[in-house]
């Protein structure tokens, strides 16, 4: 997705210099074209050599070196990048920035550029949680520039809290996400509900499956990387939220109902990825049941049917997709389901069929239309399927269903 991109690297005088190394490397592995600019204090930290090794370009540390070529070098990298990425960056350049003050290489060519500038802060938490530096992140944030969010955790200080570099593979998704990808479903609004539902019998025992969420993570990320803005809502899982993306947790059946519906409105895609329990305990106890009672006479109700309540108040233009799993006549099963829901389109897999099913990176399914339109086959990672999925939901919108 990068390759042939345009990056500039801008590296401040900060400890985590040292992975800026890595972003670079990783950034040039995908085929981008990376210039690196340091800082004089940066070049305390790394060498340049390491970077022009990495780069297999000059690097740039001193605003008035004779140029290798006849041209002005703030003003060509300006123009020449896709993306600006300064990593890690320093309370001392977003302070820079937010004055106007252009005094080296960097903040200059940063003050010239008309490319996104995707900023990644790493300092000290106290120096990172200081008024003044909030207020400089706030400021920038409004004036368009992109800022990463810091990790948490022991700082090189000694101290433990919120102002570490994000991994330099974190970083290049993010730089993926603004340059990689054609954003072909901007402007869109889309809902995607993935994972499990728990329903609980007492205080620590539920009933659930085994989704683990990965086809509607994948679907969230891939449709946010695309431009969409996108609301997640998720049942219990294990995944990291994709970035970008409004997620919102929930527990059990009804509660991915009311997160659903109050977030379904002025939706263009609804994408039902979520593997909602069907059943649920008529009683929850509000204590543990011990061992000795009678486990056999759990009475369960239906849950409510999220799909098919989508369905019936579907607006104009809105496409709804539903999925379904089955073990056995899949086809015949997932296009009745595509009727009583009144969904545009069902991707359907059978749990016994290999690469398929719950906790894999793969898939394999059947779309099914409404309208009479031919089924289709696809195989693949989760993560392919998301965008080819997507592709077919944001087709719908502009053909007769």
């Amino acid at each position: 997705m990068l390759k042939g991109k345009n990056i500039v690297v801008g590296v401040t005088g900060g400890i985590a210099a040292f992975k800026a190394a890595s972003l670079v490397s990783g950034l040039v592995k995908l085929g981008a074209n990376v210039d690196v600019i340091m800082t004089e204090h940066a070049a305390e930290f790394v060498s340049p050599l390491t970077f022009r090794s990495l780069a297999k370009t000059a690097v740039i540390t001193d605003m008035f070196a004779e140029p290798a070529k006849m041209d002005i070098a703030h003003v060509s990298l300006a123009q020449k990048a896709d993306i600006f990425v300064i990593a890690p960056a320093t309370a001392n350049i977003i302070g820079k920035i937010a004055c106007g003050i252009a005094d080296d290489m960097l903040s200059t060519t940063v003050m010239a550029t008309k490319a996104p500038v995707l900023i990644v802060p790493a300092m000290n938490t106290n120096m990172y949680e200081n008024p003044v530096v909030r207020d400089n992140i706030a400021k920038l944030n409004k004036l368009g520039y992109l800022f990463m969010e810091p990790g948490e955790g022991l700082l090189a200080c000694g101290s433990s809290g919120k102002g570490r570099m994000p991994e330099p593979e974190d970083i290049i998704e993010r730089i993926e996400r603004e340059i990689g990808v054609e954003k072909d479903l901007s402007g869109l609004n889309i809902l995607v509900t993935a994972g499990p539902t728990r329903e609980a019998i007492d205080p620590v025992r539920y009933i659930s499956n085994g989704s683990s969420g990965k086809m509607g993570y994948a679907l969230a990320e891939a449709a946010s990387k695309r431009g969409a803005r996108v609301t997640l809502v998720s049942g219990p899982v294990s995944l990291h939220p994709p970035a970008g993306v409004n997620t919102v947790n929930v527990v059990s059946a009804e509660d991915m109902r009311g997160a659903v519906l109050a977030n379904s409105a002025g939706c263009d895609i609804i994408i039902m990825a979520a593997a909602v329990g069907d059943f649920r305990p008529e009683k929850t106890e509000d204590e543990k049941i011990k061992k000795s009672s009678d486990f056999s006479q759990i009475r369960l109700v239906k849950n409510p049917d999220i799909l098919a309540e989508l369905g019936e108040k579907k607006a104009e233009n809105q496409t709804i997709v539903g999925f379904c799993m089955e073990t056995e006549d899949l086809i015949t099963r997932a296009a009745e389901k595509l009727r009583r829901k009144n969904a545009d389109m069902i991707v359907a897999n059978n749990l016994k069929t290999p690469g398929a099913g719950f906790g894999v990176d793969t898939n394999v399914v059947t779309l099914i239309y409404s309208g009479g339109r031919e089924s289709e086959n696809l195989s693949g990672s989760k993560l392919w399927l998301a965008d080819e999925i997507l592709t077919r939901a944001a087709g719908l919108r502009n053909t007769d269903r």
